[in-house]
């Protein structure tokens, strides 16, 4: 039986920047869904079954922001941002309100098909279904637990909502317990390529982690900054004198 296509949902006013979208992401094998603002989009994904999105922000009827606003209302889907906005400020804005990736135009076609694939990688190919041993699904430290297969994080037992990008870092350091990893490591592992501009984007979801998970953001407990290194996820029982409080 043929496997079935991923569907990726573009929003994005510039048709001409669609045409390219499509052509590339079609050849990648993609099926693709397409509108030209964002309430179009909006009631595309309400209607049809949709993988993953691209959303541009400064598109009419609905800018990218309320998109992706509501969009996570009822779903974590992997979303990348596609934007001439290219400000710190508006890159954190971004990922702070939901989405998983962020490039600014103008954009390499093959960056981006390259960036869809690991968004989608990381958040289908990673939650095996069914699973081998269901225990297996389950990462436990104190509070916190991570059901892998459902892609769902709770604290004291409530489900606490993370984007993909989030909760995949926030495994890769909880199964990694102890052990650092640096900006750069932890960039590469959620979409491959690297470029020092990232950096940033690690450091907002590392912020929203910690909001989700820490009873004290400025006295973390769990995922904690190693001076001149990185990040690594520890009780009390790990801290040392090289860790810091925050970044």
């Amino acid at each position: 039986m043929e496997e079935e296509k991923r569907r990726i949902l573009i929003a994005e006013d510039d048709g001409d920047i669609i045409q390219v979208l499509k052509m590339y992401l079609s050849n990648a094998g993609f099926e693709l869904l397409t509108a030209r603002n964002g309430m179009a989009a909006y009631q595309i994904f309400c209607k049809e079954k949709v993988d993953a999105g691209i959303f541009d922000i400064m598109m009419p009827r609905m800018d990218g922001y309320h998109l992706i606003k509501k969009v996570r209302e009822t779903s974590n889907i992997p979303i990348i941002v596609l934007s001439a906005k290219k400000e710190d400020t508006d890159k954190i804005f971004g990922l702070d309100i939901g989405a998983d990736d962020y490039i600014t135009k103008p954009f390499n076609p093959l960056e981006v098909v390259a960036r869809v694939k690991a968004v989608l990688r990381r958040f289908y190919d990673l939650n095996p279904t069914p699973p081998v041993d269901e225990e297996k699904t389950q990462l436990v430290f104190e509070n916190i637990r991570i059901d892998k297969l459902k892609h769902q994080l709770y604290k004291d037992g409530k489900e606490i909502y993370t984007t993909p990008a989030e909760l995949s870092i926030l495994i890769l350091l909880m199964e990694n317990r102890g052990r650092v990893f640096t900006k750069i490591q932890i960039y590469e592992y959620l979409n491959g390529n690297y470029c020092p501009s990232d950096e940033k984007s690690i450091t907002v979801h590392i912020s929203n982690i910690r909001n989700k998970i820490e009873e004290d953001k400025k006295n973390p407990r769990f995922i904690v900054t190693v001076r001149g290194l990185g990040y690594r996820f520890c009780g009390d029982d790990l801290k040392d004198d090289d860790d810091e409080k925050d970044e």
